[in-house]
């Protein structure tokens, strides 16, 4: 993949084969990063799959012809990668001790709730259009139904679920906040240094818990290690890439719908390999939710129909469906 030739015209085989490596891996890392951290503690195993992940996107970048950060750059990365992987990828593996990974992946899909409303703060008061609105009403109502009391046999544990839900939120913060950061232009080389300072981040947070101390590597299973090297390459590097290539070849609408997939993988696989629980309530509340993001989608352009497209003007306050798509690019990794 090239950081600067425009991608030419793709087959539908192609964009098919590129879509369906982005639904099912981001769908499977939620497992993966709960099978990693069984032997492996959560920090110390983010961090090391950041840090890996990010010298080789910055290696290859570089030696494609990137040119070389400048000081600018390195902060921005350093502000996007503590909001993105500090707080919203380390929040989820943390969570993930606490509960599922089914579970954890429906509560990350409120993403494009905060980023609406996060939007919406920052609009100056303009309000979404009514199917904006719509959606981010029976988001909450899912939310509602998934983490109230009793909602499943064993009990929800709300201080994972509101881990998660920190996490989500910091995410689309920091998305938004990439929005007008300085970084390079080269996608792979700013992913790739939002990840190295990331993953620093996270492995000052391992030291600072005390992981290091607690961490045994003879104590590692094979399937920790081979979830971890799934996430690396499989979740950072492969999928990455082949969503920013889709980007450039297939329609940004098209592209969107793996936010409505993943959750639905990420349950069922749980459910399948990790015997986590697939209760009614649990199927009732992710279609409720993934519902109200897909109202949100549909939505998210109209709310500026009234503007003209060449109004340069409008920009700075791009339509929300753009914002969305850039929420994953910025660090397009679960």
């Amino acid at each position: 993949m090239s950081d600067s030739k425009p991608t030419p015209r793709a087959s539908m085989l192609h964009i098919a084969i590129a879509l369906g490596a982005v639904y099912v891996i981001w769908g499977s890392t939620y497992l993966a990063i709960r099978f990693a951290i069984e032997t492996i503690p959560p920090f110390l195993m983010a961090g090391s799959r950041y840090i890996t992940a990010g010298l080789l996107l910055y290696g290859w970048s570089r030696l494609r012809g990137a040119p070389k950060p400048e000081g600018v750059h390195w902060r921005s990365a350093l502000i996007v990668g503590a909001a993105l992987l500090l707080m919203g990828n380390g929040g989820v593996v943390w969570a993930e001790q606490r509960v599922s990974s089914g579970l954890a992946a429906l509560l990350i899909c409120t993403e494009p709730l905060w980023i609406v409303l996060l939007v919406w703060r920052r609009s100056r008061g303009e309000k979404p259009n009514a199917r904006v609105l719509a959606g981010l009403a029976l988001g909450f109502v899912g939310l509602l139904i998934l983490v109230r009391p009793g909602s499943t046999s064993g009990g929800i544990d709300l201080l994972g679920v509101a881990a998660v839900l920190i996490a989500s939120l910091s995410w689309a913060w920091g998305s938004l906040y990439s929005q007008k950061a300085r970084l390079p232009s080269s996608p792979l080389l700013s992913t790739g240094m939002q990840m190295l300072c990331g993953g620093a981040l996270q492995l000052l947070t391992a030291v600072a818990l005390g992981e290091p101390a607690r961490f045994d590597p003879a104590q590692v299973s094979g399937k920790s290690l081979l979830a971890l090297g799934y996430l690396i390459v499989f979740g950072a590097i492969v999928a990455f890439t082949a969503y920013v290539w889709l980007l450039k070849a297939a329609p940004p609408v098209l592209v969107s719908t793996y936010a409505y997939v993943n959750p639905v993988v990420a349950v069922f696989l749980g459910w399948a390999f990790a015997s986590e629980p697939l209760t009614g309530t649990t199927l009732i509340a992710a279609a409720v939710i993934l519902t109200g993001v897909a109202l949100i989608s549909s939505g998210q352009g109209k709310g500026h129909s009234g503007e003209k497209t060449g109004d340069k003007a409008s920009e700075p306050e791009p339509a929300l469906n753009e914002e969305a798509m850039e929420v994953e690019e910025v660090c397009a990794t679960r």
